[in-house]
């Protein structure tokens, strides 16, 4: 038997994300009776259980995470079709959701966002910010930026830029404490640890004339929001490994100074990850294209 209601679908949904029938039925603006009859209509309908139900908890099923994944699909085509019929045809128009490190959004992404937004008025945008990567397909992401070499073969990835991550530290450090001339001095010195792909960043890894010597630093801080870490290295806490892209401001105006010039670092891109089973919305396109082209410019 074939699905009858879409609206059934829209319960599945909202039952997925709020985790609960009465959840689905507040956001759906539908009484808890009648989301829990759509429910039973579709499992009827398909002959199978969508979720498994107890006292506390929904858990989705095996069977109802592939409807939940085709649904969501469908929607998202739907909502393509409705932008591509309206009499704006050529506007970008719906929701992108971005989850995006926490210092390259506040360094770097709020004003390109905030340009990105002013040139298509019909866009909304959902922003997740945090150094614990969110898993794109599960977590409903329509698109994620992140850095480090990718493993996930469910997503398809663009390259933003290629950056290493440079050893800096404030004058008011360097004033203190006699700069590092190789990697094991760094043993002796305060270095600043934050999260990177959701771990601690303990090993730091230098190379010079193709010797690599990896560094197991230590200081008296660490912390999950890398955006804090560049703060107390700017305030003269410590030494800091870190990206490229989030010091480039502090190393033009002098706040933060590069040590070990003479030595290099691992590469360290940055990727816009995409769920390759997913369709993709034109305004998301358009963003990856439009953050694409800003990192060309910005590290030229």
């Amino acid at each position: 038997m074939k699905i009858e209601n879409i609206g059934d679908l829209h319960v599945l949904v909202q039952t997925a994300r709020c985790g609960s029938l009465s959840g689905a039925a507040g956001v759906l603006g539908m009484t808890p009776a009648a989301a829990s009859a759509a429910m039973k209509r579709l499992e009827t309908q398909l002959g199978t259980r969508l979720f498994e139900r107890s006292t506390r908890a929904l858990r989705i099923t095996a069977q109802g995470q592939i409807l939940l994944d085709y649904a969501q699909r469908a929607f998202d085509l739907l909502d393509e079709g409705e932008s591509q019929v309206s009499e704006a045809r050529t506007a970008l128009v719906g929701t992108i959701r971005v989850a995006a490190p926490s210092d390259l959004t506040r360094t770097t992404l709020l004003p390109w966002l905030d340009e990105f937004l002013a040139l298509h008025p019909g866009v909304q945008l959902a922003l997740n910010v945090g150094d614990r990567p969110l898993d794109v397909v599960r977590d409903e992401v329509d698109v994620a930026l992140r850095y480090g070499t990718l493993t996930d073969s469910r997503l398809v990835a663009r390259l933003l830029c290629q950056n290493h991550p440079l050893l800096c530290a404030a004058p008011s450090y360097l004033a203190r404490h006699p700069a590092p001339t190789t990697p094991h001095d760094l043993t002796q010195h305060n270095c600043l640890i934050f999260e990177r792909n959701g771990r601690l960043h303990k090993t730091w890894r230098f190379a010079q004339q193709g010797k690599w010597k990896e560094i197991r630093v230590s200081g008296d801080r660490s912390v999950d929001d890398a955006s804090l870490a560049r703060m107390w290295a700017v305030a003269g806490a410590g030494i800091i490994f870190k990206s490229l892209i989030d010091v480039r401001t502090e190393l033009q105006d002098g706040s933060l100074v590069q040590l070990l010039t003479d030595w290099e670092s691992d590469p360290y891109p940055l990727h816009a990850l995409l769920p390759s089973g997913r369709f993709i919305p034109n305004r998301v396109r358009a963003l990856v294209d439009f953050l694409a082209e800003k990192f060309s410019v910005v590290l030229r």
